[in-house]
């Protein structure tokens, strides 16, 4: 059976029509019966369905027939987004082939290389395949030669294929069963490796596995070796797209194991499963996921702490990339500081958290990580603004870098080396694709790509270039920490880790904008941007004025005299208490318009 199964994935740039070639080869293959067919079938989430991206991988197991032999091909539809750059190269480890679509009208986008380095990394055979065909834009025949010089190919094994009317589906059906290789027998002792995992109510985490050794069966007494869990697999079987029970995974197959753990942080990508008492050797290139940027998460009423703290643990049973730890803030009381694999993860997981517990959040400016070395040689990984130290008390401050790949069209060449030079880039090599678009590539503080740079590039190409980025390491970093005073008193909410050649436009951005948010009190309100031991922007806020002599008709003038004097001691003495209580809405303004 093992030589007749193929195992492969769709790689390609988000929206070059993944999800459309898939339902057609579903409908194909009569996986999927025509009255249960719907559009993106293997994108089970309504956020997915919305946005037009996948974001969580979906297995399934077709059956095809080709020159009159039969055969079982598992298809791992995957993310396209850098975010889940991780768990796409753990997914192409459990395949023994891709197909490659790049969309008719568009060319080869960033994404695109970025994956397809992945995949010839691995040294996975490619299916070059030319989506779209049947857009009154495409442009198959220039496209195809783009494909051909990519992949140093002939131009004839560039298939073209339109998910929408299922042209050319059958060709690359063929041509997965004809250049994909079967799998390899890797021995005969149990050992899977895991691309990913759910979570249900009644039956605990669900993993997704592919096995590559020996064979797994329904009571098998099983170990998860980077989780160090053991189990008994409650349930084996594979997917079409809906579960379908097994008594046994063999060898090369693809499916799922019921695991019945319920407790989080145990089941992760890339981790193997094995045999409990006779484990084989865990498989290669696991990692622990590494939050890149950080977000603090409150719940807008207090109520809801306990809530957001079950959903979180909820999210986590089948998101092990994503952590958390409490904390507390004097303005917004008890929330949590998060951390996410990137701004896309960020976005997917507190969308979740609205929808999925209907929680009502305020979500901070998300930070990325800084290494601190302090003065007396101790080194400290900072997260927050609020713990970053002081200036005269570091010696050294190192920050995430990037390497990204701009794709664009030659005329928003002018206007996207502004953006990168007003984001603090350090342009490299620019090089010509086949297509006539430019690629540019440079080095960027991690920092700086979430200073919304992707909306920014978007507008300046009017939404024709295209961005992928990889993490490079630490670098140096010349950031400084700026508060915000409010009544000469410290507000550690508002505190955020900017960059020292920005640090004035920020300061005049923040006291500007607390200054219109801010209401006006008894006293008049002193605004203070400080940074580096000094006050570097200022606004105040006018006292409201009451007239304390308008029942007064007449008389000595003294009198007014004494009254308006005694409402100005009144006045002082409320300016040295130095307390304002700030709205909450404020904050929340403040926070969601950064």
């Amino acid at each position: 059976m093992a030589v007749r199964i193929r195992n492969f994935s769709i790689i390609a740039h988000i929206d070059h029509g993944k999800s459309t070639l898939a339902d057609r080869m579903l409908e194909l293959t009569h996986t999927i019966e025509p009255r249960h067919m719907q559009a993106q079938v293997l994108d089970r989430m309504d956020l997915e369905r919305e946005r037009g991206i996948t974001i969580k991988m979906q297995p399934v197991r077709m059956k095809w027939e080709s020159a009159g032999t039969a055969y079982v091909i598992n298809l791992i539809d995957t993310p396209g987004h850098v975010d889940f750059a991780y768990e796409v190269s753990r997914a192409l480890t459990a395949v023994e082939g891709v197909v490659l679509l790049v969309d008719a009208t568009q060319g080869v986008e960033a994404q695109t290389l970025s994956v397809l380095s992945v995949a010839q990394h691995l040294q996975l055979p490619i299916v070059p395949v030319v989506s779209k065909i049947d857009a009154p834009a495409a442009r198959f025949s220039e496209i195809r030669s783009e494909l051909a010089l990519l992949l140093k190919c002939s131009e004839d094994e560039v298939l073209g294929a339109s998910g929408k009317t299922g042209q050319g589906v059958k060709e690359v059906l063929d041509a997965v069963v004809t250049r994909i290789p079967p799998p390899k027998s890797s021995g005969t002792i149990s050992q899977a490796l895991v691309f990913d995992f759910g979570y249900s109510d009644h039956r605990g985490v669900i993993v997704y596995a592919r096995i590559f050794g020996g064979e797994i069966r329904t009571g098998d007494a099983l170990r998860l070796v980077a989780g160090q869990a053991d189990f008994n697999a409650l349930e084996v079987g594979v997917l079409t797209p809906d579960e379908e029970a097994r008594d046994r995974l063999t060898e090369g197959e693809i499916g799922y194991i019921v695991t019945g753990i319920k407790k989080p942080g145990i089941a992760s990508v890339g981790d193997t499963v094995t045999a409990a008492r006779t484990p084989a050797a865990p498989l290669a290139g696991y990692r622990a996921p590494t939050p890149v940027i950080w977000a603090s998460v409150y719940p807008e009423s207090q109520d809801d702490l306990v809530l957001l703290r079950q959903s979180l643990e909820r999210l986590r049973l089948s998101d092990s990339s994503l952590s958390y730890e409490e904390e507390s803030s004097g303005i917004m009381g008890k929330g949590f500081r998060c951390g996410f694999l990137g701004m896309l993860h960020l976005e997917i997981v507190i969308e979740r958290l609205r929808r999925e517990f209907t929680l009502q959040l305020v979500v901070t400016m998300p930070t990325t990580v800084y290494e601190v070395v302090h003065l007396d040689g101790r080194v400290e990984d900072v997260y927050s603004p609020a713990r970053f130290p002081d200036e005269g008390l570091v010696k050294q401050v190192k920050e995430l870098w990037t390497h990204i790949t701009v794709i664009t069209p030659p005329q928003s060449l002018g206007s996207i080396a502004q953006l990168l030079y007003d984001h603090e880039a350090e342009v490299g090599d620019t090089e010509t694709l086949p297509d006539g678009k430019t690629a540019v590539h440079a080095k960027m503080p991690l920092r700086e790509l979430m200073r919304q740079f992707f909306d920014k590039l978007k507008s300046v190409s009017s939404g024709y270039a295209s961005l992928s980025y990889e993490l490079i390491g630490m670098r140096e970093a010349d950031v400084v920490r700026l508060d915000v005073f409010v009544a000469e008193e410290p507000v550690p909410a508002f505190a955020r880790i900017v960059s020292r050649r920005r640090v004035q436009h920020e300061a005049e951005a923040m006291v500007e904008k607390l200054e219109k948010l801010l209401p006006r009190q008894m006293f008049e309100l002193k605004i203070q941007a400080k940074t580096m031991g000094r006050i570097i922007a200022s606004r105040r806020v006018s006292a409201m004025r009451k007239d304390v002599t308008q029942h007064m008709y007449g008389g000595d003038i003294t009198r007014k005299m004494k009254l308006r004097e005694k409402q100005k001691k009144g006045k002082k003495k409320m300016l040295a208490r130095g307390t304002v209580d700030i709205p909450h809405e404020v904050f929340l303004k403040v926070v969601r318009e950064s």
